[in-house]
């Protein structure tokens, strides 16, 4: 039984790139051994374990032979006889085909390190094909590498073309697009994740709402990258210039987490109001809409977007004071005076508007 570290730490390890976790492959064992030595076994479709101790992944070397449609349409063959460099063949780029061992030997059959040196992603063999999931993972490494000066090679480009024609891509199920997406929008190149999808010929099968990328999102996308906005911020600016009606309907067929809908989705909607002259009921009408009273925090990303769309904070800091007085209004004055249910609301919504009216 040997292990070797495999795939993005090595990989990173070379690059001089920063990266967090570790995966393992086993050669010359079994699943029955590795559970008697106390691993833990987590892989649905393939033989995946966790270390008894640093609880990092282990997978058995394995060989897979497609067998179906989609990313899951494979037979997978994981005895001891496979060898390390059998395992490498099947993975998706030369750069992600790089092992190390114990002794910190580099394993390199299918020349991973030249296309590193070259910054190049190029896929390992042309059973590449065989796997929809491959697109969008060269469109986020794309994404992640592009700042470094990475580029596709062309034969792994017309494989991917070969891919998107095929129909395969809508075997995909939303909760991977999402993740692969999500993912792409935390590199420091995001709108490559885009690029890349264009030049494949998937974003017009898995990304119509967004397709073609716009000059004017990438810049302000780019903005927020470099200011260390997180993911939500980022997806939400994808929308500010797109219909609600597409907006809605990407976010539902993703399946994208609440956080994110209902930014996109106010963000969308509302982002051009941020530069309109308010009186007071605007202003109000505004901040109910936004729901700021209940989701601080979402105002708070929403006052950010726009912020990063129209490069300028005076609006955010009249909004945030707007807020601040409507808040300062205490509904419990009302019910002291009498007033009960609506009329309080009302009461207290007349308030706020007075208050505004003296705003600056």
């Amino acid at each position: 039984m040997k292990t070797y570290l495999v795939g993005g730490a090595v990989r990173d390890k070379l690059l001089g790139y920063p990266y967090h976790e570790r995966d393992w492959v086993v050669v010359g064992s079994s699943e029955k051994q590795l559970l008697g030595e106390g691993y833990t076994p987590v892989g649905k479709d393939f033989p995946v374990f966790l270390h008894p101790q640093t609880k990092e992944e282990y997978a058995l070397a394995r060989t897979e032979r497609k067998s179906g449609k989609g990313y899951k349409g494979f037979n997978c063959y994981a005895e001891a006889d496979v060898t390390l460099e059998e395992d490498l063949l099947r993975r998706d780029l030369t750069i992600n085909a790089i092992a190390e061992s114990a002794a910190g030997e580099i394993i390199d059959p299918y020349r991973g390190q030249a296309d590193l040196q070259n910054k190049i992603l190029r896929h390992v063999s042309d059973a590449f094909t065989e796997d929809p999931l491959r697109v969008l993972r060269l469109a986020r490494f794309l994404a992640r590498y592009a700042h470094l000066g990475f580029v596709i090679a062309d034969e792994t480009i017309k494989l991917t073309q070969v891919i998107s024609q095929s129909g395969e891509l809508q075997t995909l199920p939303a909760e991977r697009l999402w993740k692969e997406l999500e993912k792409a929008l935390q590199t420091r190149s995001p709108e490559y994740f885009f690029y890349g999808m264009e030049k494949m010929g998937a974003s017009k099968i898995l990304l119509p709402e967004l397709t073609p990328i716009d000059e004017r999102t990438v810049a302000v996308l780019q903005k927020s990258v470099d200011l260390g906005h997180p993911a939500p911020i980022n997806f939400a600016l994808l929308f500010f210039n797109k219909n609600l009606n597409k907006t809605t309907s990407f976010c539902e067929r993703l399946k994208c987490p609440r956080e994110y809908r209902e930014l996109a989705s106010i963000v969308c909607e509302h982002s051009s109001l941020f530069i309109q002259t308010f009186d007071s009921g605007q202003i109000l009408n505004l901040l109910e809409r936004l729901d700021a009273f209940r989701k601080e925090q979402r105002f708070e990303q929403y006052l950010t977007c726009c912020e990063l769309i129209y490069d300028t904070v005076n609006r955010s800091e009249q909004l945030r004071a707007a807020l601040v007085l409507c808040r300062s209004i205490d509904a419990k004055a009302f019910a002291e005076q009498g007033l009960k249910g609506k009329a309080i609301a009302l009461a207290l919504r007349e308030k706020r508007l007075q208050s505004l009216a003296n705003l600056k």
